[in-house]
């Protein structure tokens, strides 16, 4: 039964330059295929579907399951040696989706077979469908990161590596690699980002005439899809010939020492790190060049191809904006023409300033930490007004940033992989072999079990005669991502502008923290009479952060609702993803002032918000104080919450790893701690 017919990739509306990354990479697979990023309902998934139709058809040994080619079969293939025939088939487009295992994704070893026979029997995972074809990533953010590396790894070397229980397989992995992602559900990290080629930033039109002509054309496919590719037929394979045109010529496109020049000029005017930029910009500035039909690398390429390598490469921390703007680009280019004109010298060694000098004035990323806005008023300590009133204050600034300190959940979970929490995981160091549970062969436990009963079973030959009893699996630990709540104590007595300040810039060191950790985060901010969700559990800490700006402050402090609104949004949560182990951080001066249903009186509020922490506390859910009184007369109060949570109190200044490391040297006696 033949497939159903796909969108035809010419039948798409705009996405201009989501259509020309793809097309360059089809061109010139070495660019390093593409990352689309874009919200949800904007045709990602159509758009990297319809590319498949267009890659030229492919020569295939016969029954190699690695699909190698028969001008140039790998010499490593686990397959080897080959036969003589070959058979024609179209490039595959192979799928990998969120929840892949490690061996599906990398393929998976016989061990049994491995041990009772003595041969290498190797099952072939996803990469080796993909291999002279597409593999493409939906919701590349979610997957996890293990899985990820594995993926960057592969694309960019070409092969797959099979290290596994003493058995190595290596084979032939070239692919083009697509991923597509919603910002909204998490961001790669910044190390991930730089390993895929291009990025694209997509987004629905605002012109009501590409809409319409959008929606008739999907109507028109979903009501004849057979039909509707025909007619559009001739075009996509007019685009397929441009392909193997382009192809058969950017072997011998040019690339002029004044282009490379330029090329190394804007990478150098954007400060990217390291040199991939450089290599990416340059192979998509030829690809672009073969696609247009021309001989060399001219500085229309350099442009097309800059708008397309150098965006996501500035992005560096989780809170940065990605992408670039139009005069930024314009000006970079302008500054690296004055660069492509300049004759280097004519031997580097005489001359170690003589590579590209600088960025473009004004052009460049700003290197300072990004800030929230700062509200009005005066900076002067206002705490709350005497009769509760319930004064607002605009948003402050972020304070100083640092890298935050290790907070941990107790115990051992299970939940998503991480950098958080001791976890039972897939990939993590094995600790002991199991015969219940567990993930993958234990080899030298299977054979200590099947050993002393080879006689007895009648052993002839050089195999291992195994039972089902005989086989035991690894109990691996690693580290889980956790979900991390920040309860928030917005209210009058935490408004000083010096102290909110600092609260917001300990809360941003701790998103910066979560992110690089792969945890799921959620704000919860308290004031006035009642507590809110500011952000329920996402995977966004760039979302967090921006909403943590546009916090406001002031009136009183509903402790008790807040840590009640805290219990809710764990339980909802824990329906939704069972494994993953929350973690509250609490930021507040205790200084309770509104009790349970609007109930007035310090001594009523401060008794219903402790046991309103007795009753988060009995759920077994960890949590951490995060002390913000200061001041010379200290009531303690934060750390009767603390107390009642059963978890630790801290000082602001104490959740810097910083700060732990210096105690730790001045017990240690180290003669290099400052004073």
């Amino acid at each position: 039964m033949s497939a159903a017919p796909r969108f035809p990739f010419s039948a798409v509306v705009g996405h201009d330059d989501l259509r020309l990354a793809l097309l360059l990479n089809a061109v010139h697979p070495r660019i390093g295929g593409v990352l689309v990023r874009g919200e949800k309902g904007t045709a990602k998934s159509t758009v990297v579907r319809a590319l498949a139709s267009l890659l030229p058809t492919l020569d295939v040994v016969d029954d190699c399951r690695f699909g190698c080619d028969p001008a140039a079969p790998d010499p490593q293939c686990p397959d080897a040696p080959h036969g003589p025939t070959a058979t024609r088939r179209p490039a595959q487009l192979v799928e990998l989706p969120v929840g892949a295992t490690e061996d599906r994704l990398i393929g998976s070893l016989d061990l049994e077979r491995a041990l009772t026979e003595g041969v290498r029997a190797f099952q072939p995972g996803l990469l080796a469908g993909a291999h002279r074809g597409v593999l493409y990533v939906d919701e590349v953010n979610l997957l996890h990161d293990h899985l990820v590396d594995l993926l960057l790894d592969a694309a960019a070397m070409g092969r797959a590596h099979v290290e596994r229980d003493g058995v190595s397989v290596s084979h032939a992995a070239s692919f083009l690699l697509v991923g597509t992602m919603n910002p909204e559900e998490g961001e790669l990290r910044p190390q991930l980002l730089d390993r895929f080629g291009l990025t694209v930033q997509v987004a629905a039109s605002r012109e009501v005439g590409t809409r319409t002509e959008v929606v008739r054309r999907r109507l028109a496919f979903e009501a004849d899809p057979a039909g509707f590719a025909a007619h559009w037929a001739d075009a996509d394979a007019e685009l397929a010939e441009h392909i193997r045109a382009a192809r058969a010529r950017v072997e011998d496109v040019v690339l002029p020492d004044s282009e490379l020049r330029r090329i190394s000029a804007l990478c150098a005017a954007f400060d990217v790190d390291g040199m991939r930029a450089d290599l990416v910009l340059a192979r998509t500035a030829i690809a672009h060049a073969a696609w247009r039909g021309a001989d060399a690398v001219t500085e229309e390429d350099v442009e097309a191809a800059a708008r397309l390598a150098l965006p996501h490469r500035r992005r560096r921390d989780p809170f940065d904006e990605p992408g670039m703007a139009e005069d930024q680009l314009q000006q970079a280019l302008s500054d690296a023409a004055e660069q492509a004109e300049d004759q280097p010298p004519e031997d580097p060694d005489d001359d170690p300033d003589g590579g590209p000098d600088g960025g473009p004035g004004g052009g460049g990323e700003p290197q300072d930490e990004p800030t929230g806005p700062t509200g009005g008023g005066g900076g002067e300590e206002q705490d709350q007004q005497p009769g509760g009133g319930d004064s607002e204050r605009a948003p402050v600034g972020a304070g100083q940033s640092f890298r935050a300190r290790l907070l941990e959940v107790p115990g051992l979970g299970e939940g998503a992989p991480g950098r958080r929490s001791r976890a039972r995981s897939r990939s993590g160091r094995t600790t002991r072999a199991t015969t219940v549970g567990g993930h993958g062969l234990h080899l030298t436990a299977t054979l200590a079990a099947a050993a002393p009963h080879q006689a007895a079973r009648g052993r002839s030959g050089p195999g291992l005669v195994l039972r089902s009893d005989d086989v035991r699996r690894s109990l691996r630990e690693g580290r889980e991502g956790n979900l991390v709540l920040f309860a928030v104590d917005a209210s009058g007595s935490m408004a000083a502008r010096d102290r909110m300040t600092a609260v917001s810039g300990a809360v941003l060191s701790l998103l910066r923290d979560a992110y690089q950790r792969r945890d799921k985060v959620g704000v919860i901010t308290f004031r006035g009479d009642k507590a809110e969700v500011a952000l329920p559990p996402t995977s966004s800490v760039d979302i967090a952060a921006a909403r943590l700006r546009r916090m406001r402050t002031g009136g009183r402090t509903p402790l008790a609702d807040g840590l009640l609104r805290t219990q809710h949004v764990i339980r909802t949560e824990s329906t939704r993803d069972p494994q993953r182990r929350p973690l509250v951080v609490l930021l507040t001066d205790g200084k309770a002032t509104v009790g349970v249903q609007g109930a007035t009186g310090s001594k009523q509020a401060v008794d219903d918000a402790l046991r309103a922490a007795r009753v988060l506390a009995d759920t077994g859910t960890a949590s951490v104080v995060v002390d913000c009184e200061n001041g010379p007369v200290k009531l303690g109060l934060a750390n009767r919450v603390a107390t009642a949570l059963g978890g630790p109190s801290l000082r602001l200044e104490e959740l810097s790893a910083e700060h732990v490391a210096g105690v730790v040297r001045a017990v240690s006696g180290d003669s290099g701690l400052a004073a």
